[in-house]
């Protein structure tokens, strides 16, 4: 098994194929399949507090991981399904917010950028 982002999406390419799953892959479904998993992930942290939050036992942990894997695989397939390659799209992003949050002006802020422009 690799831990290479292309091997995985390869991976998760011919799990659906297999499956023959890719038919109720539409963009739509994906994004509402990723934001249900990244509500279950949510619900991990729901009642804790923040120092509870960084301080997973064993089981917790595995439960986080396995919502953090769905989310991310349904964030690659969607991504797959609509040819977008996260690696390129995320460095545009960073460099926009690079752009919207220069480091000489937020430092140490948790402000949107609107609030001090």
């Amino acid at each position: 098994m690799s831990d290479s982002l292309n091997d995985l999406r390869e991976r998760i390419n011919h799990f659906v194929e297999e499956r023959d799953w890719a038919q109720f892959h539409t963009p739509k479904n994906l994004a509402m399949a990723m934001i249900v998993e990244a509500a279950e992930l949510v619900e991990q942290f729901q009642w804790d507090t923040p120092a509870d939050s960084a301080q997973l036992d064993n089981a917790k942990r595995e439960a986080v991981s396995h919502e953090l894997a769905d989310t991310f695989v349904y964030l690659l397939r969607i991504a797959e399904v609509l040819r977008i390659d996260l690696i390129e799209a995320a460095n545009k992003k960073i460099d926009l917010n690079a752009l919207k949050y220069p480091a000489e002006k937020v430092r140490g802020s948790n402000a949107k950028y609107t609030q001090y422009e």
